[in-house]
């Protein structure tokens, strides 16, 4: 398939550029895939659609405030965003300008709280930093560390936390899980209280499942990887609902994406931990997902790929067209589908 076949044309006032208040108020487009209908909804009305006995499976990652700001030791001002932690003190980032730094150039952190060295670049364009500091580096991080937001989103965020799912644990993206974002705890009680079972797994989001495919043919891109980890407990929950014949709903596309990794062609997920680059397109065979939740995504992105190959290609472009012409909020801070 070509890249241009996921191309859709977006007004620039429908990317969302703040979340709305409270959390599942935001607009929800249910889309049958069988059928192709659509329905018109408000989020917390995804209630109605889940079953008892249905598993919910949620990324519990959290966001580094991974956003950081460095004067090299030479003079210079540099903007750091962290991506991966490779070993203990050692990060895979990105840099900008990145043409000022070298490898060998030490960067100065917040008054020399943090200070780190560049030990490689890497194929990306990236680089390899060595940091050192005194005490707990997430701690200091917490203290001098940014949000790293969209670059479409251009607005301010006044409160860190909307960036953040309500059921946020294990600190490590370095971008929200954005489906995630429309869940109140007081949703989450109501869907418990129906008989829904939450699983939960972790996927550690990373910068390169945003970044723009630049080949033509879909399938000569290269995804990124990221960390993911299911415990056996977790993986348990879904292996049952899938014994008893129940669905397996999953919050976005991280958490798709982890199930698919683990998954066995029958759909029954293995518990372990690793690095994923599991990249979905149309054509793709689904195993363990049977319903997607999951905002509205960028053109020509491997994340509308994945939700092209769910819904199906022709279901999945012609609801992103009504979602514009129906003036649904698009990207992170934005509205929602339900996939069935």
């Amino acid at each position: 398939m070509k890249v241009a076949e996921f191309d859709y044309f977006l007004p620039e006032e429908l990317i969302a550029q703040h979340p709305v208040e409270p959390r599942d108020s935001s607009r929800l487009m249910v889309l049958h895939k069988d059928s192709g209908t659509v329905e018109h909804k408000i989020f917390r009305d995804v209630v109605e659609y889940l079953n008892p006995g249905d598993v919910l499976v949620i990324n519990n990652t959290k966001v580094l405030p991974a956003r950081v700001f460095a004067v090299k030791e030479s003079g210079g001002k540099i903007e750091v965003v962290l991506l991966k932690q490779l070993a203990n003190d050692r990060w895979e980032v990105l840099v900008r300008p990145g043409k000022r730094v070298k490898t060998g150039t030490k960067l100065i952190f917040s008054l020399g709280e943090l200070e780190a060295e560049v030990s490689d670049r890497t194929e990306a364009g990236g680089r390899i930093l060595d940091f050192k500091y005194q005490g707990n580096f997430f701690q200091i991080l917490d203290r001098v560390g940014h949000m790293p937001l969209p670059p479409y989103i251009r607005e301010e965020l006044a409160d860190g936390s909307r960036y953040q799912t309500v059921y946020a644990r294990e600190r490590g993206s370095a971008a929200a899980p954005t489906a995630g974002l429309h869940f109140t705890r007081e949703l989450l009680e109501t869907i418990e209280n129906k008989g829904i079972i939450i699983a939960q797994v972790l996927l550690h989001v990373g910068l390169g499942t945003f970044r723009p495919v630049k080949v033509e043919n879909v399938e000569e891109h290269q995804i990124h990887s990221e960390y993911y980890q299911i415990d056996y407990a977790n993986a348990e929950k879904i292996n049952k609902a899938k014994k008893e014949g129940n669905r397996v709903v999953c919050v976005g596309t991280t958490s798709t994406r982890t199930l698919e990794t683990v998954a066995d062609e029958r759909g029954f997920v293995s518990p372990g931990q690793g690095w994923s680059n599991c990249y979905i397109y149309p054509g793709y065979k689904y195993k363990a997902v049977d319903v997607l939740i999951t905002n509205f995504h960028l053109p020509k992105s491997t994340l509308l790929m994945l939700v092209s190959a769910f819904a199906g290609h022709e279901n999945a472009i012609q609801a992103y067209r009504l979602a514009v012409e129906e003036r649904y909020r698009f990207f992170s801070f934005g509205d929602a589908m339900l996939i069935i």
